[in-house]
C-alpha cells in the first residue's frame, strides 16, 4: 500500500470517559479486550501502512511504556501543547511527516482493517477524507458536505440537510507536494488557530481546491467518546 507514514492523534484526556481515563490516556482504554491504540496500529499495519507515529500528551509516559512492552510497534512523539490546544496541535507536532504519502487518524476510534484497506484503495492523488452517509446525524458528528465526489465543507455545525455525511476521522495525502502542510501553517497561525479541530484544515483545503471524499458504507468503526460506546464495538 502507498501510505508511508500514519500519524495517530492520541494526546487528549478523554474527560467524557472518566473515571476510565483517570489513570490512563483515552487511547489505552480497552475495547473488546484490547487497547484502542493496539486496534489502530494493527489495522494500519494490516492495511499496508509502512510506519505509524503516535502523538501523545495526557499521561504520555503510559503510552510510551505500553508501546515498549507490547506487540504493537510504533514511534512516539509528545505534544507539549496538548492541554491548551485542540487536535491541530498534535498535527503540528508531526508536521514533518505530512507530505508525500501519509494518513492522519483520530486516536479515539477503532476501525476494522478491511475498512482502512478499502478506503486507501480508493484514494486518488491529492488530499482525501474518509466519510460515510449519515442519514441520522449524531450530536458529535464532524459533518461533511460532498458534491460530485469532492468535499465541499467540513464542520460540526453544518446543517445535516446540506452535509449528510460524517467524517470517519481519517485524512490521507497521496503524492502531496506540501499542500496540506501549508494549510496547516495558515490555519494554526490565525488568532485562536491553536483551538481549531484538525478537520478545519480539510475544510479550508476544500475551499481552495479539490479534496476527495472517500465514501465508505456505514459500519466497521466506532468512535469511543463515552463508556457506552465501548459496548458498540462488535469486533
Amino acid at each position: 500500500m502507498f501510505v508511508q507514514n500514519a500519524v495517530i492523534l492520541s494526546a487528549g484526556r478523554g474527560s467524557r470517559l472518566l473515571p476510565l481515563t483517570q489513570d490512563r490516556p483515552k487511547c489505552l482504554i480497552p475495547v473488546g479486550g484490547r487497547a484502542i491504540l493496539d486496534h489502530q496500529i494493527d489495522a494500519l499495519a494490516a492495511a499496508g501502512v509502512a510506519r505509524t507515529t503516535v502523538v501523545g500528551g495526557y499521561l504520555s509516559d503510559r503510552i510510551t511504556a505500553h508501546l515498549a512492552g507490547g506487540t504493537a510497534a510504533a514511534d512516539m512523539r509528545f505534544n507539549p501543547f496538548w492541554a491548551v490546544s485542540s487536535s491541530i496541535g498534535s498535527v503540528w507536532t508531526a508536521r514533518d511527516l505530512l507530505h508525500g504519502d501519509f494518513a492522519i487518524v483520530n486516536g479515539d476510534t477503532v476501525y476494522r482493517p478491511a475498512l482502512i484497506r478499502e478506503g486507501l484503495a480508493q484514494v486518488e492523488p491529492g488530499i482525501a477524507l474518509f466519510v460515510e452517509p449519515a442519514p441520522q446525524p449524531e450530536i458529535d458528528d464532524m459533518r461533511v458536505a460532498v458534491t460530485g465526489g469532492m468535499v465541499r465543507a467540513v464542520g460540526k455545525t453544518l446543517d445535516p440537510a446540506d452535509a449528510p455525511f460524517r467524517s470517519l476521522g481519517i485524512v490521507v495525502g497521496r503524492g502531496d507536494d506540501g499542500r496540506y502542510r501549508r494549510m496547516l501553517d495558515a490555519v494554526i497561525s490565525e488568532p485562536d488557530g491553536i483551538q481549531s479541530f484538525h478537520h478545519r484544515i480539510v475544510h479550508e483545503l476544500a475551499q481552495a481546491g479539490p479534496v476527495q471524499a472517500v465514501v465508505l458504507p456505514g459500519g466497521g468503526w466506532v468512535e469511543i467518546d463515552r463508556p457506552e460506546d465501548i459496548a458498540n464495538w462488535a469486533g
